[in-house]
């Protein structure tokens, strides 16, 4: 049959005929192989397309814990040296996530070893300062570089940042170059202004439109902050070949600021505002927005992020090792009562 084909098409040239129908059952030969071994051979993925394709429904989201201001505190307190808001676990934990505390002032090994076993980590907000040494951002520090490792090498690895944690994301992103400026945002309520590229950025791209409406038209995100990071300042320090900018807001003074940005390389995401302020924290000093569509908004934040951490394989080396290692191990103290007080409740440690 091939040979009464091949025949009947190169009829014309009687000639070439034994010469073109020797090079056309070659070629024919190889189509074949090919075609063969698309059906026979395994499907090979990139660890991208299995991170797409297999998640890890126990995810465990680290949370960077801060130190504790050297005055103003109660005199029982100083014993403590660090400490996390409640309000952040309560998020993660809201999400399908369980929470592993995770200390500053520790040695690089020490953040290697639990990131390996954790499956993303939070920097939460705060107010600590980032020149000084052994604390908050010397620990952050290392768990950013460590988290490019990972992802370099293939392995999902999600950074979220909160206020301070948007803050310090920036700073690292900028190689400890401060790219803050002073601001006026405390104690108010905004809606997002997207940029044009909210519609291919990971944190929006497959957000509800309910939730893209709420986010932009009504005052649901929380801010309580004195530094920003300007459209400028992202390009002289950081590079926008390396961020990109979702949203904006304006200060008091009708400055300019990012309120949303996403690593382009890595699985990095900041916001500046407070999503888990309008589900857990109820100071009647704060202005928190707590209606419906402040709590929904709220909490797709927290289902986006523990949803990346899902895409990451870490686990802990032994259950005994998971278990001992959960914020679980820790009672919250109620902070709530406290005329001044901030969070609603916080976990206090002695390191």
């Amino acid at each position: 049959m091939l040979h009464t084909i091949l025949s009947t098409h190169f009829s014309h040239s009687e000639v070439l005929k034994p010469i073109m129908a020797t090079k056309m059952y070659k070629n024919l030969g190889f189509i074949l192989v090919m075609l063969l071994s698309m059906f026979m051979s395994p499907v090979f993925c990139t660890a991208e397309d299995n991170e797409i394709t297999q998640y890890n429904d126990r995810p465990i989201v680290g949370i960077l814990s801060q130190e504790l201001p050297p005055n103003g505190i109660p005199p029982e307190w100083k014993k403590y040296k660090s400490f996390i808001p409640a309000s952040y676990v309560k998020y993660m934990e809201s999400a399908g996530a369980r929470v592993v505390p995770i200390w500053i002032n520790k040695t690089r090994s020490y953040y290697e070893n639990i990131m390996s076993q954790v499956n993303g980590v939070l920097f939460p907000g705060g107010s600590t300062n980032f020149s000084d040494r052994y604390r908050f951002a010397d620990a952050g520090a290392m768990i950013y570089d460590i988290a490019k490792g990972f992802n370099e090498k293939g392995e999902y690895f999600p950074l979220w940042g909160t206020c301070q944690g948007f803050e310090l994301l920036a700073y690292l992103g900028a190689n400890r170059t401060n790219p803050l400026t002073n601001c006026n945002s405390s104690n108010v309520n905004l809606h997002l202004d997207f940029l044009p590229d909210y519609g291919i950025s990971k944190m929006y791209a497959m957000a509800p439109k309910e939730i893209i409406q709420i986010l932009s038209s009504e005052e649901v995100t929380v801010n309580y902050h004195r530094f920003c990071l300007t459209q400028e300042n992202v390009t002289r320090y950081m590079g926008d070949i390396n961020w990109r900018l979702i949203s904006l807001n304006k200060d008091a003074n009708g400055l300019k600021f990012v309120s949303s940005m996403e690593s382009r390389k890595y699985p990095f995401y900041g916001v500046q505002f407070h999503p888990e302020k309008s589900i857990f924290e109820w100071s009647p000093r704060q202005k928190t927005a707590h209606n419906f569509n402040a709590v929904t908004a709220a909490q797709y934040f927290a289902n986006f992020f523990v949803n990346e951490a899902r895409r990451s394989h870490h686990s802990f080396w032994s259950s005994e090792k998971e278990k001992n290692s959960l914020i679980y191990n820790f009672t919250p103290l109620y902070t709530g009562k406290e005329e001044k007080y901030f969070s609603e409740q916080l976990y206090l440690f002695e390191w």
